[in-house]
């Protein structure tokens, strides 16, 4: 499958579509009060990147964002593919951009809060094939068994080397 991945504007309508598909997934997941969304308003501010992938006929398919916290930390946002194109690896391209652009800003740890139970097991799955590893809360995150925390550590080699050598692994 083609796909090309830009950073977009959140405000456009098959964006906002994307985003409608993402919170529709996560209504059944966890109480309301444990879903920590961004609006697309809320994504177009300067502090947050959001990188969109679209097929060869430039249909929007996914998603994902780097929202910057200081200088210190970046967190991943607002992840997701839609489920026509998931086993396709769009969602590892969404985030390798994503950790690439942290890398690129110098960030020394990229975090992640995200759901847990059966509809997040793909989810975990990326993350920790991609080299996060759980960790507790971060920011003002509440401890709950609703939410998982992943970081991935930027300034370890080891852990940038095994990145690295899973990516080539998975692209032959």
């Amino acid at each position: 499958m083609s796909v090309s991945i830009a950073v977009e504007t959140p405000l456009q309508d098959d964006v906002r579509a994307l985003v409608v598909r993402l919170n529709d997934h996560l209504l059944p997941l966890s109480p309301l009060e444990y879903q920590f969304k961004m609006t697309v308003e809320q994504m177009a501010d300067s502090a947050t990147t959001l990188f969109v992938a679209r097929d060869a006929a430039g249909r929007a398919i996914g998603m994902g964002a780097l929202k910057m916290h200081g200088p210190d930390l970046g967190e991943v946002k607002r992840m997701y593919t839609v489920p026509e194109v998931r086993g396709q690896r769009v969602g590892r391209q969404l985030l390798e951009r994503i950790v690439d652009l942290a890398r690129e800003r110098g960030l020394p740890v990229v975090m992640l809060e995200t759901g847990t139970g059966d509809g997040m097991a793909e989810a975990h799955r990326l993350y920790t094939r991609y080299g996060f590893v759980p960790r507790g809360p971060f920011l003002d995150y509440p401890d709950s068994e609703w939410s998982a925390f992943f970081e991935m550590d930027l300034t370890s080699p080891a852990l940038v080397a095994t990145a690295d050598v899973t990516n080539e692994r998975e692209l032959l």
